[in-house]
């Protein structure tokens, strides 16, 4: 049974930073590409983040400089360092792991970015 879990989330104020985990079970996790996705009420799921099994990374123009993507391959899971958090950050964050046609998603952690 493949698992995605996320843990990381909370309120924070503007400016403020949050570090989201995504831990996996039931796969080889090495060998995915696994990234980050959010969604915000009314809106559309948008890619954030994404890195792949040789550790190439690529972030949405509006995190840039601000998010990091990273992996523990030996711990399973995936990271996202969220710095100078804005109020449009807020949404659900989700995490996905794919390889070949094998695609998995995570439920999601709430941030929510509040002054």
């Amino acid at each position: 049974q493949v698992q995605l879990v996320e843990s990381g989330g909370g309120v924070v104020q503007p400016g403020g930073s949050l570090r989201l985990s995504c831990t996996a079970s039931g796969i080889r996790f090495s060998i995915y590409t696994m990234a980050w996705y959010r969604q915000a009420p009314g809106n559309q799921r948008e890619l954030v983040a994404r890195i792949t099994n040789s550790g190439y990374t690529n972030l949405v123009d509006s995190a840039k400089g601000r998010f990091t993507v990273s992996r523990d391959n030996a711990e399973a899971t995936v990271y996202l360092q969220m710095n100078n958090l804005k109020s449009e950050d807020t949404a659900v964050y989700l995490c996905n792991a794919v390889w070949l046609n094998e695609d998995y998603w995570g439920q999601g952690t709430q941030v929510t970015v509040s002054s």
